[in-house]
């Protein structure tokens, strides 16, 4: 009985400095950028989102590769996927802001954006089956900054609303 309780301690110890070394490991923006998703996702009543590393490492994969030059060119990887650039040091919070302030021309009842606008990065913010982000910030060589946000699932299905 002894034996078992002092390996369920050593169990104990070893789940908790391993939770301990990811804790330590992750994104240090990850919270600002799950804080700013969730803050749109609960204007809408949606579920809020939450980091997953696997997501997450996708995306700094993808913004490294556009480190150099700061392309404002999309993945075509199997997440959603929204993107945004500056030419200073743009926030997490002021990307998911950018992508947010999509959601004047989009009109729920027709599931379309306004002619000659762009609304898909609002809804894929807001995409209600998309439950996990990854998202990556670089600065880039010209100075200016790249943020790529990858969704598991993705959203932005032909046809389908975002919630």
């Amino acid at each position: 009985m002894e034996f078992s309780k002092l390996t369920f301690l050593g169990m104990c110890c070893i789940a908790l400095i391993s939770i301990h070394i990811s804790l330590a490991n992750a994104d240090p923006l990850a919270d600002e950028f799950v804080e700013a998703h969730n803050k749109y996702r609960a204007v809408e009543n949606v579920p809020p989102v939450s980091w997953d590393e696997t997501v997450a490492e996708y995306a700094r994969n993808y913004a490294n590769s556009k480190a150099e030059t700061c392309e404002m060119v999309h993945s075509h990887g199997q997440y959603g996927e929204c993107l945004a650039m500056g030419n200073y040091d743009v926030s997490p919070s002021k990307a998911v802001e950018l992508w947010a302030d999509e959601k004047q021309y989009y009109d729920h009842a027709s599931n379309t954006c306004a002619a000659g606008q762009v609304c898909g990065h609002y809804t894929q913010v807001v995409w209600e089956k998309s439950t996990h982000i990854g998202c990556a910030k670089v600065r880039c060589q010209n100075g200016g900054t790249f943020i790529t946000c990858n969704y598991d699932p993705p959203g932005n299905y032909i046809g389908e609303k975002p919630f």
